[in-house]
């Protein structure tokens, strides 16, 4: 147990993307450390709940301005709210109605919750963590509107960092590299592909979605009470090699 189990006791929850992949990990080790958790995404009715933690799935799309703003409301406080809804089109970014599917989500979805939850965060002096990416520093020629999108949210961050600080609430991100998930398989199943990944990463491994979850517990918990504006990678060394 890195964190004390009581670590997020009493606190509120909103983790977007949180009913799979990384943003169902981060849903779940917020909720293991005593926050209620609302684990909000597309297919929340399919999504399995762990028994016995203070988490729940809701239903929703960040291109809805009223779906997300209503499920604000329904909180009867709010301290945390992670951003980890996302979505990635490869190969097929390049044509523009794409790019600007890619966009709404992962980019004017991030800005919609975060003003959404702005309001709510202010009354408790909480904290936004958003998912940015190693491709917030680096381009992908297959993923343009991915790639623009993560750089968006790594500048976004920075901005409602500045933005927000009169209400202390606090903006960081994490910026994943390469991670163990179902979307990334093909690419850990092929050793023409996984090699070069392995061999440019120093720690060796591919990320797992609890590598993720741990950094944005750090963020949202009293440890980092005095970092803001920070896009913290969680890449075991990738963009530095």
């Amino acid at each position: 147990m890195t964190f004390t189990p009581t670590l997020l006791a009493g606190r509120t929850a909103l983790v977007t993307g949180g009913t799979s992949g990384i943003g169902a990990s981060i849903a779940e080790a917020l909720a293991g450390l005593g926050a209620r958790v609302l684990a909000a995404g597309i297919g929340a009715a399919a999504c399995p709940v762990p028994d016995g933690l203070p988490l729940t799935a809701h239903e929703l799309d960040v291109t809805d301005g009223d779906a997300v703003a209503a499920l604000v409301a329904a909180c009867d406080r709010l301290d945390i709210v992670v951003n980890c809804a996302g979505i990635i089109r490869r190969g097929d970014e390049h044509r523009p109605e794409v790019f600007a599917e890619v966009l709404a989500v992962n980019l004017t979805g991030t800005m919609r919750v975060c003003a959404a939850a702005r309001p709510r965060l202010a009354e408790t002096g909480g904290t936004i963590v958003n998912t940015a990416s190693m491709l917030s520093f680096f381009g992908g020629g297959l993923v343009p509107a991915y790639s623009a999108s993560k750089g968006g949210v790594a500048q976004l961050t920075k901005s409602l960092a500045i933005a927000y600080a009169p209400d202390r609430i606090r903006v960081n991100a994490v910026a994943p590299g390469w991670i163990a998930t179902p979307l990334t398989q093909a690419l850990q199943d092929d050793p023409a592909r996984a090699g070069p990944i392995l061999a440019r990463t120093p720690l060796g491994r591919w990320g797992t979605p609890a590598d993720v979850a741990a950094a944005v517990t750090f963020l949202v918990s009293p440890a980092a009470a005095f970092m803001t504006g920070v896009v913290l990678p969680v890449d075991g060394g990738y963009l530095v090699a």
